[in-house]
């Protein structure tokens, strides 16, 4: 890897006659992960030579917004849940109200497995169009529901459409990006940032003036005074609805170009290119017969040839015999990547546990608090939440920073973070009034959030795009697996100091395991 003859490769195959310009392909060198197909590898290096070429136009901003707005709605029903769960156990009176949180989180950790996956075997275009569609169906409808039982069914449903839109619109996006703009992976963290914006302000709206009040005796809160939390649900399905029409009806997603070269669709590759080129009012200069002249390359050296969608059907069915899921057993292909992804899969499981146990009942954490420093006001409660929250994307926006800087880069910045994150929630306990409860919290979750976007950014570049969404998917999913113990240590622990002194704990140690990462993707465009 990293050879004479990759270069020859990529310097040949860019636009024939010419020597690359700068800031294209040569001048940005790609990531180097063991264990890949040369083939492909050597296919995707070329792809991102045409992709830089093409440049950072109307295509990528357009996947910005539309790809933001689907992490934007992962974190936003997460939100909605949490606020709404105690007006929900007011009017429900369940045995134990937690559960809510645990009918989302179950869902989002089978949706992660399964469009994480299934983008990697059937595209990212169906996947991408459908995820908004489900969550905002089912949400809207957890809404109306009658009872708990059928209020948690309809929640884990929406959880398992929008638990794709993580794996899903991550790949989605950072498969359009030229290598130069990669850092604004991590700035579409700023939309997870808003995803909890929303739903605090519009909980902070609703639930003080359209709520019982948490005295109101067992079984007497009736739904006709408690719409509160569901003008809340209602709200964020339409939000969720208008981003699945934003993107089915204003938007054309063409497919990774890297997913096609990795199914053998090499026309149909270009053709994307040509199309995102002409969008962009730019051209390019890949060929088919460059991805072929790599086979050729590569013939003697484990080369297979790709072409035929038949070919490409029997890949996807295989993927289901005994001994099958190879973009499963791909991630962990040689020491070294497996090691990267088994720390990956760790990190985010102990964030998985550790983020919930703080922020899924900082509500009611609030309002016990709250109360306890002189003010039990559910007015005072949603409003210190929103300010929190608001503390969150300036938090975002600087790690956008710090990950390009040398010495720091995605791994400093993440390490750093989780451990400062640890640091102001230890002190967060031993907050006593209402504006020290507010200011640790306010700092905690400014921390947190340039923990998330280098999170977020360096996950998806250090897997290879062919296996991108499973390598995703299953860091996903087991974050919500991990996640689904915090409703649990919730419920039978309470909202006292216990839960975020573990919290604190797993993030020390979450940040530690940071910097044993083997790989550095800053500088480098991903393959």
């Amino acid at each position: 890897m990293g050879s004479d003859k990759d270069t020859k490769i990529a310097t040949e195959s860019a636009i024939p006659g010419e020597t690359p310009e700068a800031g294209t392909f040569r001048e940005y060198k790609s990531l180097q992960v063991d264990g890949v197909d040369p083939v492909f590898e050597h296919q995707a290096r070329l792809v991102n030579h045409a992709v830089q070429g093409i440049g950072m136009g109307k295509y990528q901003w357009a996947l910005f917004g539309l790809c933001g707005y689907g992490w934007l709605c992962d974190q936003l029903w997460q939100t909605t849940i949490s606020d709404a769960l105690a007006q929900v156990a007011i009017e429900f009176t369940p045995q134990h109200s937690a559960f809510l949180s645990l009918a989302l989180i179950a869902g989002l950790v089978v949706g992660a497995s399964f469009w994480g996956l299934g983008c990697d075997l059937i595209g990212r275009r169906l996947a991408f169009n459908l995820t908004l569609l489900i969550a905002g169906i089912f949400g809207t409808a957890a809404g109306a529901a009658p009872n708990f039982v059928s209020c948690a069914v309809l929640v884990a449903l929406c959880g398992f459409g929008v638990g794709g839109n993580l794996p899903v619109d991550g790949a989605v996006f950072l498969e359009f990006l030229p290598g130069t703009h990669q850092y604004l992976l991590e700035i579409l963290a700023v939309w997870w940032s808003f995803g909890q914006f929303i739903p605090a302000g519009a909980a902070w709206g609703f639930l003080p003036r359209y709520s019982c009040s948490a005295d109101t005796p067992a079984g007497q809160c009736q739904k006709a005074d408690n719409m509160g939390w569901r003008y809340l649900m209602y709200s964020m399905g339409a939000i969720t609805l208008a981003g699945f029409f934003a993107r089915f009806l204003l938007f054309r997603l063409r497919e990774s170009p890297r997913y096609l070269i990795g199914q053998g669709r090499y026309q149909e590759a270009v053709d994307v290119l040509n199309d995102v080129a002409q969008y962009n009012g730019t051209t390019q200069f890949l060929t088919v017969e460059d991805l072929l002249q790599v086979e050729r390359e590569y013939a003697g050296q484990g080369g297979v040839p790709r072409i035929g969608k038949t070919t490409a059907l029997k890949r996807i069915l295989a993927q289901f015999r005994p001994g099958g899921f190879k973009h499963v057993r791909a991630l962990f292909a040689s020491k070294k990547l497996a090691w990267s992804m088994t720390l990956i899969i760790l990190v985010w499981g102990m964030i998985g546990l550790a983020s919930p146990l703080y922020s899924n009942f900082l509500p009611e954490y609030l309002a016990l608090h709250g109360a306890q420093s002189g003010s039990g006001s559910i007015n005072i409660t949603y409003r210190n939440n929103f300010i929190i929250i608001a503390c969150s994307i300036p938090g975002t926006m600087l790690a956008g920073w710090l990950i390009g800087l040398p010495y720091i880069g995605r791994r400093g910045t993440l390490g750093l973070s989780l451990i400062l994150t640890s640091v102001f929630l230890f002190a967060f306990t031993a907050a006593r009034t209402q504006a020290q409860i507010l200011a640790f919290n306010s700092v905690s979750s400014f921390v947190q959030y340039i923990m998330w976007g280098a999170l977020y950014c360096y996950t998806p570049e250090v897997i290879p795009s062919i296996h991108r969404g499973t390598g995703t998917g299953l860091a996903a999913a087991f974050n919500r697996i991990c996640g689904l113990m915090a409703p649990i240590i919730a419920t039978y622990v309470g909202y006292t100091n216990t839960p975020i002194f573990v919290s604190a704990s797993l993030y020390i140690v979450a940040g530690l395991l940071s910097f044993c990462f083997p790989y550095e993707t800053s500088g480098k465009a991903s393959l």
